[in-house]
């Protein structure tokens, strides 16, 4: 695995855009385009096309350029600007588990309702000839950027996070084997980019470990999903990162507002939510 002299990580798509800075939209959604050296990959796009290309064009983002698209999982607000994000770009390779599309669902027994998008369920991302890579396994989408296939579930008091299922009634729970998360190796610790983490923040982390030969994580932002989670979870939580010594954290979307702001506590040193329009800089 290669190490990066430069990667930048940019947060096109997020639920909150302080102050509307630079003509930014928000939504609940998720979407990372990262410069990692040479590389460039789009990660996630976001809950819709409005926003995903809104704030492209108020980042000046050049999303043309982009060598991989990769998509975390099925759900909407990670695949609502897919169609979009093909347009913008038209040559890269789409990345993602075999179980992605599979049509999602979400709620109570009996009040289900879809957490898909029709684009991505139906095969019309297929059209065009484009290069789609399934993987369970991972897989290095660019020079030295990997995304993580499956992750195991060691930590069992880890959940998925909510009530998803398989069916429109609600009745077969979605275990979301598609889970999955991008990182980038480097000669000063490991950078990783969460989609929702529905395997489990520390369930994912501990993989991305065993991937990088026990490498030291330096940097977390994405979505840890746990905005629902017991005291008990999160304290357990707490105590894992530190263990792992995780370097710093920037949660967002799905992980509550609550919650994030006591991730950033437990890890401390420049911890902090990420917001739309952000970029972070590290140097390899």
């Amino acid at each position: 695995m290669r190490a990066m002299r430069m990667i930048r990580i940019h947060v096109v798509t997020e639920n909150t855009a302080p102050q509307m800075k630079r003509g930014i939209l928000a939504e609940h959604g998720l979407a990372f385009f990262l410069e990692a050296g040479e590389a460039k990959v789009l990660f996630d796009t976001g809950a819709s096309a409005l926003v995903f290309e809104n704030n492209v064009r108020s980042m000046g983002l050049p999303m043309e350029e982009a060598q991989a698209i990769v998509l975390s999982h099925g759900h909407i607000d990670h695949v609502g600007g897919l169609e979009a994000a093909l347009r913008m770009i038209p040559d890269a390779p789409l990345s993602f588990h075999p179980d992605a599309p599979r049509p999602k669902f979400s709620g109570l027994p009996g009040k289900g309702h879809r957490s898909d998008s029709a684009f991505f369920t139906s095969g019309r991302f297929r059209e065009g000839g484009r290069r789609i890579v399934e993987s369970r396994t991972p897989l290095e989408v660019a020079p030295g950027v990997w995304m993580t296939g499956e992750v195991p579930r060691l930590m069992k008091w880890e959940d998925t996070g909510g009530r998803f299922c398989l069916d429109e009634g609600c009745t077969i729970p979605d275990p979301l084997p598609d889970d999955q998360a991008l990182f980038i190796p480097g000669g000063k610790g490991t950078v990783v980019l969460l989609g929702c983490a529905h395997s489990g923040i520390v369930n994912t982390l501990l993989h991305v470990k065993t991937l990088t030969d026990g490498a030291p994580i330096r940097f977390v932002v994405g979505g840890t999903h746990l905005h629902a989670a017991s005291p008990e979870r999160m304290e357990k939580t707490f105590a894992a990162l530190k263990e792992m010594g995780i370097g710093e954290i920037h949660p967002c979307h799905c992980t509550g507002a609550f919650q994030g702001v006591h991730l950033c506590e437990a890890i401390g040193k420049a911890s902090a939510p990420a917001t739309a329009g952000t970029t972070y800089v590290l140097e390899g």
